[in-house]
């Protein structure tokens, strides 16, 4: 098993996250072999943070391959729905003047071909001329992203909200190419070259520089010195080594067109980007609030090794759904001991035959939970009858295994009030813990938890101090201002994730929307029956707490309405406006926001569909001439302002 050692610079940066964990406990989660939904998000945050800011503790792949055991054990976790923050500075943040997102991934040949399908599907649902689809491949940087507008540099932050970090231009930080600035996102990156040769025996490796580079703090001369020599530099995406063809053309020679974009820049990348560029595609199929659906990163993974079972498991989750969890033999592979492995639902388990004794081939990039690849020696599997937690008689649902009891089960019931305030994100004393404490003593519901006097919790056996703590909580919570789509699926309804939660609210109210029928939620766009039926069925189950929790008075921001935005009297109420290059009346994205507020429907690219184009300095002829090809109107921020007022 693998030892984990914090230094004093990633001791630093732990502390700023303010984890309710003692720095030792922090450091064994890096090294169990068997780490809980909890363990995991408290590992990743940690993991996030520390290799965003230049020290990290674990590799790329072992976090990617953490992350995807997080997905298995607590799907429905915001933490998963989010673009993983960036955390190095004490400085304020700013609004980002276009969101970035973080980047799905696939680590199979099969993948990428699922994604191509996805592609293909979506221009297949538009109209879209299949043999028009275009494919670009490019380098994925390992850096540190950030954002250019041309004015400022911005650290990419949640996605939504970064830091101004220009002082890196002041610094001498050149642009890749001789390219000029407000060419928008991109990496700060050093030359491996440069780096294996002249600052190897200097720093651990290129994520300190990258991090030193942007630092409030006076730069090292080592680094300013790569600074003035030219080796670190920004990247701007839209500058990178490209591949651009058709999906087939892809297919067929993605080895080829792999190891020539691999190979084509002279920095660290751990990947390749692929990516649709047309316009229609991207804006069709839209984004996750943490990925582009038109994008994807494809990563490498190669360590395996044969692992015998020796048995499986049951684990119940939140919504009754019982999870297989295959312990093994303990195998060294990659410098870990392994122990378990998820193995994804019982059906899995019934017709692979993952028994006692079967043989399994995982692959892993230094995963401590790895991924079962193949079943290489079959045995007879052990399948439950009755919930480990509850004992009640499971049920087949598809491919899962489902303890129906949803009113009595313990595991469910911990894990529905443990999803409700890590999804509210504004109350931090009722962790697991606190949890199952207050479950033990008979608490099964939000509404109760909410109503628990001071001198209850001391009778459960929290401190004096505790107890009056978790009581002010629950009162800031209630009286913190929160959106009321993060409200609503904090109750985990099914289907019913915070993207979800807020299309609906676009058009029925929070509380109208308990009386919506299957019918009237098809009609909204991005709902399909099988969705529909199961939010209904889902908001029908959950119908009498919320009420009860949403009565206690919480402060909620309201989803402004569809309808209301259309039947405005603004001028661009209902019309399609985009908007680009750097505005100086305020940010695009605020721009953005105050014309939705008017009823127009604001889009990333230009179509035909689009009304006005708004273009703010900086803005290309070409991107201008194309437009008003389109019939588009293009204004200039002065002109769109005159026409609003």
């Amino acid at each position: 098993m693998s030892n984990y050692k914090f230094n004093d610079n990633q001791i630093a940066i732990i502390e700023k996250l303010e984890l309710n964990s003692d720095l030792s406990d922090i450091e064994k989660l890096f090294s169990i072999n068997h780490p809980s939904a909890e363990q995991l998000e408290t590992l990743l945050k940690v993991a996030n943070a520390l290799y965003r800011s230049g020290h990290p503790i674990i590799e790329d792949k072992v976090y990617d391959d953490y992350l995807d055991d997080f997905k298995t054990l607590d799907p429905d976790n915001p933490f998963l729905s989010n673009v993983e923050p960036e955390v190095l500075i004490d400085s304020k943040t700013v609004r980002l003047p276009k969101k970035m997102l973080s980047t799905d991934k696939a680590y199979s040949f099969e993948e990428i071909k699922k994604w191509t399908e996805r592609i293909k599907k979506a221009a297949s649902e538009i109209d879209f001329d299949q043999e028009s689809i275009e494919i670009k491949v490019t380098p994925k940087l390992d850096g540190y992203a950030a954002y250019d507008d041309g004015t400022r540099l911005y650290t990419r932050g949640d996605g939504t909200r970064g830091q101004d970090i220009t002082r890196a231009f002041k610094r001498g930080l050149k642009v890749a190419n001789n390219a000029g600035r407000g060419l928008g996102p991109g990496e700060i990156v050093i030359k491996k070259s440069y780096f294996d040769k002249v600052l190897s025996d200097k720093f651990e490796n290129s994520r300190n520089i990258q991090a030193a580079i942007i630092s409030e703090k006076k730069v090292d001369e080592d680094v300013q010195k790569a600074i003035d020599d030219g080796a670190c530099v920004f990247y701007p995406f839209s500058e990178l080594t490209k591949w651009v063809g058709s999906i087939d053309k892809l297919l067929s020679d993605f080895e080829s067109i792999f190891e020539k974009i691999w190979n084509a820049v002279d920095f660290d990348i751990d990947g390749l980007i692929l990516e649709s560029t047309n316009s229609l595609l991207k804006e069709y199929m839209g984004a996750t609030r943490k990925f582009h659906r038109w994008q994807i990163a494809f990563k490498v993974n190669t360590e395996s090794a044969e692992v015998e079972v020796l048995k499986v498991v049951p684990q119940t989750s939140r919504t009754g759904r019982v999870t297989p969890v295959a312990e093994l033999l303990p195998t060294k592979l990659s410098g870990a001991t392994l122990s378990r492995a998820t193995v994804h639902h019982y059906m899995m388990v019934k017709t692979n035959g993952v028994g006692p004794g079967a043989v399994i081939k995982l692959v892993r990039s230094g995963l401590v939970i790895p991924k079962i690849e193949a079943v290489i020696h079959p045995t007879e599997p052990e399948l439950p009858k009755s919930c480990p937690s509850c004992n009640a008689r499971l049920i087949w649902e598809g491919d899962h295994l489902i303890c129906p009891n949803k009113s009595d089960c313990p595991a469910q019931t911990e894990n529905t009030l443990i999803h409700f305030f890590k999804t509210l994100g504004n109350v931090d004393g009722f962790g697991p813990k606190v949890v199952k404490r207050i479950t033990n003593y008979g608490i099964k519901h939000i509404h109760e938890i909410y109503q628990i006097p001071k001198h209850e919790f001391v009778a459960f056996g929290f401190g004096d101090k505790t107890s009056q703590n978790l009581v002010d909580q629950l009162k800031a919570s209630r009286e913190i201002e929160i959106e009321d789509w993060r409200f609503l699926a904090a109750f985990g309804v099914s289907r019913l994730a915070e993207g979800n939660c807020e299309k609906l609210l676009q058009h029925h109210s929070i509380v109208e929307l308990f009386e919506v029928s299957v019918e009237e939620m098809v009609k909204i766009d991005g709902f399909a029956q099988l969705s529909a039926e199961a939010i209904v069925e889902g908001l029908a189950n959950v119908k009498e707490e919320f009420f009860k929790v949403y009565q206690l008075g919480f402060n909620l921001s309201i989803t402004p309405k569809l309808s209301e935005r259309e039947n405005s009297d603004s001028p661009i109420a209902g019309a399609v406006v985009v908007f680009t290059g750097s505005m100086q009346q305020g940010s695009r994205n605020d721009m953005e926001k105050h014309a939705k507020s008017l009823g127009a429907k604001v889009a990333k690219s230009v179509t035909g569909n689009t009304k006005y184009l708004v273009a703010g300095d900086k803005v290309g002829e070409t991107k201008i001439n194309a437009a008003r090809d389109k019939g588009v109107t293009v204004l200039t921020e002065q002109e769109y302002l005159n026409l609003i007022r």
